[in-house]
This record gives C-alpha cells, sequence and structure tokens, in this order.
C-alpha cells in the first residue's frame, strides 16, 4: 500500500523582483492581460491611442534613419525593442513596418497574450518576460527603444530611463510616451477616465507617479540621451479621437538619442 506522502507547503523560491519593477503594478496588469486585444473592452483607451502613436514613431524614426515613412517596409533592417509591451499591441504594427521586434514584460501572462497572438497572426516576433535591466547583460542594444505608457508604472523612473538608454545603439532612438503631474492630467486621466467614462479600471494609475516633461528630459540627460523631438497628445471625446498638439500638459510623447 503506499502512501502519498505530501511535502509541507512550502513558499515558492519567488525571483527577486527586479529594482524598478513594482511588483503591485505586475499583479494589477497580469490581471487585466486576456482583455489586451478587445478594442471595445479595458484597453479601449489604448486602441484608439495606438494610431497616433504609431504614426508619430513612424514618422519621427523614418526621418532620422533617412527612411521612407509612407514605403512599405521603412523599418526594414532595423532592430526595435518594446518595453513594457504588455499583450503586443504595439510590437505587431512595428513587425509590420518591417523592424526586428523585441519586446520584453515583467508579466509573463502578458509576454503568453502576445505570443500567442502574433503567432495566430504571423508575425516574427521575440517576447521576453523580463525587464530591461535584465536585457543589458545580454549585450544586445537596439535601433530604436519604445518605452510607451510605462514610466509612471515604475519604481525608480531614474533607474528605468538608465536601463532604457544602455539598450539603445549609437545613432539610435529612444521614444517614450507618459503623462504630465499636472492638476488638469489629474482631471482627464484619473477622475475623467477611471472614474466617469470607466474607460479604464479603477486604479489604473497613480497621479503622485506622472512624471513632467522637464523631470523626464533630466533623467534622459543623465542617462546620456538627450530630448531630440516633443509633443503633446490630446483627445477629443466628441470625435473619439487622438491629436498631437503643442499641449504639453497630459499626455506627452518624446523621442531622444544618445548625446
Amino acid at each position: 500500500m503506499s502512501s502519498h506522502h505530501h511535502a509541507p507547503h512550502a513558499t515558492a523560491d519567488q525571483p527577486r523582483p527586479s529594482t524598478t519593477v513594482d511588483a503591485s503594478e505586475i499583479a494589477k496588469f497580469t490581471a487585466m492581460a486576456e482583455a489586451w486585444w478587445d478594442p471595445t473592452g479595458d484597453f479601449k483607451p489604448l486602441h484608439r491611442f495606438n494610431p497616433i502613436r504609431i504614426a508619430y514613431i513612424r514618422d519621427v524614426a523614418a526621418a532620422h534613419f533617412d527612411r521612407d515613412a509612407a514605403g512599405e517596409s521603412p523599418f526594414a533592417g532595423l532592430s526595435l525593442l518594446e518595453v513594457g509591451c504588455g499583450g503586443g499591441l504595439l510590437t505587431e504594427p512595428m513587425r509590420r513596418l518591417g523592424a526586428e521586434v523585441t519586446g520584453i514584460d515583467p508579466a509573463p501572462r502578458n509576454i503568453g497574450v502576445a505570443r500567442t497572438h502574433a503567432e495566430q497572426a504571423g508575425l516574427k516576433i521575440t517576447y521576453l518576460p523580463c525587464a530591461a535591466e535584465d536585457l543589458i547583460a545580454t549585450g544586445n542594444r537596439y535601433d530604436i527603444v519604445l518605452a510607451m505608457e510605462v514610466v509612471e508604472h515604475v519604481a525608480d523612473v531614474g533607474a528605468f530611463i538608465q536601463d532604457c538608454a544602455q539598450l539603445v545603439k549609437p545613432g539610435g532612438l529612444l521614444f517614450l510616451a507618459t503623462l504630465n503631474r499636472t492638476a488638469k492630467a489629474f482631471a482627464l486621466a484619473i477622475v475623467g477616465a477611471e472614474y466617469v467614462l470607466r474607460w479604464l479600471p479603477r486604479g489604473t494609475h497613480d497621479w503622485r507617479k506622472f512624471v513632467k516633461p522637464s523631470e523626464l528630459a533630466q533623467a534622459l540627460r543623465r542617462a546620456g540621451m538627450t530630448v531630440d523631438q516633443m509633443t503633446g497628445v490630446t483627445f477629443n471625446p466628441l470625435t473619439e479621437r487622438w491629436s498631437l498638439t503643442r499641449d504639453l500638459d497630459v499626455n506627452y510623447m518624446l523621442a531622444a538619442k544618445p548625446a
């Protein structure tokens, strides 16, 4: 008669959280991962925001690398890394623009969602469940590094920017998109989007973590980068469309290059 011995419940050795990743943030996004690709679900605002950020990255990078933005594959031959790729909403269009794409995210479930979707779409994209700092040791560097809507969720902005900067090839570009820490951003991004319109699950954003353009520029300078281009992005609730503006008060995007 065989008796099954059950080992006492030991807590599994959790990998130590990396320094710029906030564990509660990861748990929150992991819980939402399934909904990533539903354009009418929780990530509806991100799906709406996608066309404007794709166009911005395409146009700024095409000018920088002397490519035809309207061409078939303007990013052909360029390597691109997206830090905090989520379910792959941005990595897939970047692959379609011709880049060799790698997407990283510390939440394994997001990576699972992204991999599955890319396979279904027949797109060759490398997805790794890790943080920016984990890639530095590999020696891999990229022509274009994207960290879109990530800065407002990391534990240490300065360290995160330093990590991203180290992943950019000489002559490359780093793109960032985030939310300004203003009363207007608080009203629109938090009260508006999370509570009134119920676009985003409550608690998605922590206003104290929003970053002013001047703070981001300073962090970039410390990391050996200079801001090349910055634009505001505003949402028109009537047309439900985003457009590029000079207004940096709420959402803004920038491109930086090694100094």
